[in-house]
């Protein structure tokens, strides 16, 4: 079962990396290019996960897991959000120093020494595996961009509810301020949701808990962009 859901959330972030993907490569906006990355960063992760799942965990599948899962994919994720609610310039000066934050990880991740040996077919965590490097690096990757994508997705929602434009300088056009609204509420939920595998893991176990949330977290996220992303073909107008 852990197998087969573990594949289930490669696959759907695999789709949803491919939509925003082609949306970059036909429109060539700066935040469908920072999501973009951070859901193949997502699918690669999930894949690792997919894999240990089914052959059993290694401390190179973790290493991978970790750093493509824990660490940089919900940065990403977050540049997308403030790339269209703070502007460009913001958006580019973030990106800098995520490139250097993203390969800093990157050199942490692979070459930090283990706290003990990886195997079997137990999700391992990061507190019994790595040191401080790499836990502060995932603690304020994952929590702090998180909070940045509920707070912009939630405050996005707030405004366009309000009638007024989603992003700080009201250049954003819309067609459908009602589906945004419920698009954005989508991804905030989404986002607390890969959250929440504590709370499950009493009743589910932690394996299947982590699998369960990182499964229902991203479907919910893709419907999020989906209903987002889809609106009428009649000319968007501009609101306050």
């Amino acid at each position: 079962m852990n197998t087969a859901l573990a594949a289930a959330a490669t696959l759907v972030a695999l789709a949803f990396a491919l939509t925003t993907l082609d949306r970059w490569l036909r429109r060539r906006r700066p935040h469908d290019l920072a999501w973009s990355i951070s859901l193949m960063l997502f699918t690669v992760g999930a894949g690792a996960l997919w894999w240990a799942e089914g052959q059993g965990w290694t401390l190179a599948t973790f290493r991978v897991f970790y750093l493509a899962g824990a660490v940089l994919d919900v940065p990403w994720l977050a540049l997308g959000t403030i790339y269209l609610l703070a502007g460009s310039r913001a958006g580019r000066a973030t990106q800098r120093w995520l490139v250097a934050l993203s390969w800093f990880s990157v050199g942490v991740v692979a070459f930090s020494e283990t706290r003990a040996e990886v195997s079997g077919g137990e999700l391992p965590t990061g507190k019994d595996v790595f040191g401080i490097a790499p836990r502060v690096l995932a603690a304020v990757g994952s929590g702090l961009s998180a909070t940045v994508i509920v707070v912009g997705a939630l405050w996005s929602a707030w405004r366009l509810a309000r009638h007024r434009a989603p992003s700080l300088d009201g250049s954003r056009a819309t067609s459908a301020p009602g589906r945004l609204v419920v698009g954005n509420v989508l991804i905030a939920v989404g986002t607390l949701v890969l959250s929440a595998s504590g709370t499950l893991a009493g009743r589910l176990g932690k394996d299947q808990a982590f699998i369960v949330t990182l499964l229902v977290g991203i479907v919910v996220l893709y419907a999020g962009f989906l209903v987002a992303s889809a609106g009428p073909s009649t000319r968007p107008h501009r609101v306050r």
